[in-house]
């Protein structure tokens, strides 16, 4: 590996030194091209958008967040196609792309890989989703760029705001009536001279949420709910952050520091059955925080700096990430564990170290040429009385070459290639209590033996952006990687918030992804219609697979690997017959297919079901004197999903009616911001497949409204 970074490193200098000697282009940009955007071409945001990027990109900004804003960021970017949410109760959940989520897709903040728990199903995305200012979202394998994990997508984050006075500032007071959520949250900023600074602070505060419905069933009993609220579901976030940068001709850096810290229940009854025997009294207060809970405080202190000289542009990016995960229940004996002394049932500390250096070069006027190299390490220990992961430590070093050759002003070629290492050290585990065993009285159960394993991968892709008069076509072809996460190699214990025994698989092989993402716009001055249909092929998919054997009274589940394709589309048309009026029409389709294993011909767990909305939009124009102001109306549709893998239940199709309302208003320097949201106004009763309550026929929450109130000043 010290080869292949001699050999990257080398590969940058000459790049660097042929990039100072070219007289052909004396600036930053060059026929439209900005290397700070990679790509920008014309005066067209949509096409500057389409043309970037050889696969499915999408970006939006703050003003989309606003008007869409949810419980979550992944539930606030639920509505972009192909985007999903995997809802752990209200407050949190997991995001979700063209059917991937866990470690099979990456979240970036500022460029730095976001590294948390994210392999659980009951953990959500520790991020404030109000200090984000712009989204990026790559549908399809990235892996090129960002390394392992990026097999399904990636959600780029960026808080890269530049306060342009001394002193700015901006509010937002929210609250939702169906979990009874209120919130703040509030940014401070201000710039003198080259020094800038932003602070940021959002407190929320939600009770137990309700669903149209009075009770549900868990295995064989049926639960009552209490004025319909599902228990112990209520929580709380408290986050804060603070940037220091600064602003320079040719040299840029930004320090931040951030925190978040949650706590939430878990709905009490679906935490296993001895909850029935429960001394606690769940139906005193909806807005209690009672056993079981879980909280999470992420600490992430982060560098990101910028120098260009002439037409070479040069990134860098330092973190450190602290993730601090609890999980607290009712102590009870199993199996063979007694019943232990404290509530800490797991406990995980898990320190990341991130650094990584890129470059991007205009030569000659026609290659666009990326390079960079990025490492990563993991120090993960594990605690309390319940196991399911031993500790481990994992370092990760990776090298990428990409050049976007301008053959012509509307046609675009790339390629480019990126070699891997990663090295993953697991730590012996034993019970801290007995088993009996046939040839002895009784040992402490080794739970996961000492391992340490190494891999090695080449990836690459090929792509194409075309555009001739209307049109853009784009074509992208490549491969893609993910390795084995310890949890996958060396799981061995029980999984209570699913109910399962789950064992992991010490001789996985890391999984590979063959994709094609094709993409086709066509736009007028007043319709605009994208389709992105993709295909991918695993010849070696890691997932859980259930058996008919129990460990400890429980189902057990070991993970394989099988060949799996998948294929579908996302879709979308918009119409605006006249400047303030728009209506739209957006659906996707996935279908999933395992081709061996024990499991050939079933699809793969969370599949999403197909789905489709219908917008229509009216804006009101800014004009002098006046702010813009919207109101909309959308119907979504989502069909049956009875493409199952057992124990996942079929799930029958719905359709929910959504509005909005947005206004401005301004009055001297003070602006004040309005967005009301009416969800599933006609309280239906369904089922998300996707969801994390879905085993145990949990509904959707019922109908909900929510307010924001914003002031910038």
């Amino acid at each position: 590996m010290k080869r292949v970074v001699a050999t990257v490193a080398s590969f940058l200098f000459i790049i660097h030194s042929h990039a100072q000697h070219q007289d052909s282009v004396p600036d930053m940009t060059k026929d439209g091209v900005t290397l700070s955007e990679v790509v920008i071409m014309g005066n067209d945001s949509r096409r500057d958008t389409q043309m970037r990027s050889s696969q499915s990109l999408v970006r939006i900004g703050k003003s989309y967040l606003e008007m869409n804003l949810s419980g979550s960021l992944p539930q606030t970017l639920a509505g972009i196609p192909g985007v999903k949410a995997m809802n752990i109760g209200s407050g949190q959940s997991k995001p979700v792309i063209r059917g991937l989520g866990f470690n099979r897709m990456v979240v970036t903040e500022n460029g730095i890989k976001h590294e948390g728990q994210q392999w659980g199903e009951e953990h959500g995305l520790e991020i404030d989703q109000f200090s984000v200012d712009r989204i990026e979202v790559i549908k399809g394998p990235a892996a090129l760029l960002y390394g392992s994990d990026a097999i399904g997508g990636v959600i780029n984050l960026y808080s890269d705001y530049i306060p342009a006075r001394p002193y700015e500032s901006r509010a937002e007071l929210f609250m939702r009536s169906n979990n009874e959520s209120v919130g703040l949250s509030a940014q401070m900023a201000g710039k003198r001279d080259r020094l800038y600074y932003k602070v940021g602070l959002t407190l929320v505060d939600y009770a137990d949420y309700k669903v149209p419905a009075d009770s549900i069933q868990y295995y064989s009993y049926y639960i009552k709910l209490k004025d319909r609220r599902l228990r112990n579901t209520a929580g709380k976030e408290q986050d804060g952050s603070f940037t220091l940068g600064y602003v320079g001709d040719h040299f840029s850096t930004a320090f931040k520091i951030s925190d978040i810290y949650t706590k939430s229940g878990f709905f009490a009854n679906a935490h296993g059955l001895e909850v029935r025997l429960s001394d606690i009294d769940y139906d005193r207060s909806r807005r209690d925080i009672d056993l079981p809970y879980h909280l999470v405080n992420h600490l992430k202190i982060m560098n990101h700096s910028t120098w260009h000289s002439g037409n070479i542009r040069w990134e860098g990016n330092l973190s450190f990430q602290h993730n601090l995960r609890k999980e607290l229940s009712e102590p009870v004996s199993h199996g063979y564990m007694p019943t232990p002394s404290n509530t800490l049932e797991r406990k995980y500390t898990k320190n990341t170290y991130t650094a990584g250096i890129g470059m991007k070069v205009l030569i000659a006027g026609k290659h666009s040429l990326n390079a960079g190299v990025n490492a990563e390490y993991q120090h993960n220990r594990r605690g309390g009385w319940g196991f399911i992961i031993p500790d481990f430590e994992t370092t990760s070093l990776g090298g990428y070459v990409m050049d976007r050759y301008f053959l012509l002003e509307n046609l675009i070629l790339s390629a480019g290639l990126r070699l891997d290492r990663v090295n993953t050290h697991i730590h012996s585990y034993h019970d801290w209590y007995k088993t009996p065993v046939e040839e002895a009285d009784s040992v402490f159960k080794e739970r996961a033996a000492g391992l340490k394993r190494s891999f090695t991968s080449l990836t690459g892709s090929l792509g194409i952006n075309y555009s001739a008069g209307q049109w853009i076509l784009k074509v992208n072809i490549g491969k893609s990687f993910r390795v084995p996460i310890p949890k996958e190699l060396g799981a061995d214990g029980i999984n209570y918030h699913i109910f399962r025994y789950e064992k992991g698989s010490a001789g996985l092989s890391p999984e590979e992804s063959y994709q094609l993402d094709l993409g086709m716009n066509w736009h007028t001055g007043a319709v605009n219609i994208q389709i992105d249909p993709y295909l991918n092929y695993f010849p070696n998919y890691i997932y859980l697979n259930p058996t008919s054997t129990y460990t400890e009274g429980l189902q057990t589940y070991y993970y394989t690997q099988s060949r799996v394709i998948r294929y579908g589309f996302e879709a979308e048309v918009n119409y605006k017959p006249i400047c303030c009026l728009e209506a739209g029409l957006k659906g996707e389709y996935l279908y999933a297919e395992q081709l061996s294993g024990d499991k050939k011909g079933y699809t793969l767990p969370f599949s999403p079901p197909w789905s489709a909305s219908v917008e229509l939009k009216y804006t009101h124009p800014a004009r002098e004197g006046r702010e813009a102001g919207f109101v909309s109306a959308t119907y979504k549709i989502v069909g049956d999903q009875n493409g199952i893998v057992p124990p996942e239940k079929p799930t029958r199709g719905y359709g929910v009616l959504n509005m909005a309302v947005g206004k401005a208003f301004v009055w001297k320097d003070f602006r004040l911001r309005l967005n009301f949201q009416g969800l599933n106004l006609l309280n239906r009763k369904y089922y998300d497949h996707t969801s994390y309550y879905r085993l145990i026929d949990v509904p959707e929450p019922g109908r909900n409204f929510s307010l924001m109130i914003g002031f910038d000043f």
